[in-house]
């Protein structure tokens, strides 16, 4: 999947693809997650959030299927 390189002091990039409803972030740390059944609607959300970080914890975490991917 492609990412693009986000402004954020906990995410380095984010990407979604929209055939599988899935969002994936890359951390800073280096490691890569998956979220599952992420709608479309809440990706133009995310990127378009003024921050990432904030988004994250309050609309993801926690509120869709997730695995590490990487």
């Amino acid at each position: 999947m492609e990412r693009r390189s986000v402004s954020s002091s906990m995410i380095r990039s984010i990407g979604y693809e929209d055939s599988i409803s899935t969002l994936e972030i890359e951390f800073n740390s280096g490691v890569i997650w998956n979220y599952y059944d992420f709608p479309l609607s809440s990706w133009y959300e995310f990127d378009a959030a003024e921050s990432h970080g904030k988004f994250f914890h309050s609309s993801i975490k926690g509120h869709y299927r997730e695995a590490q991917v990487g």
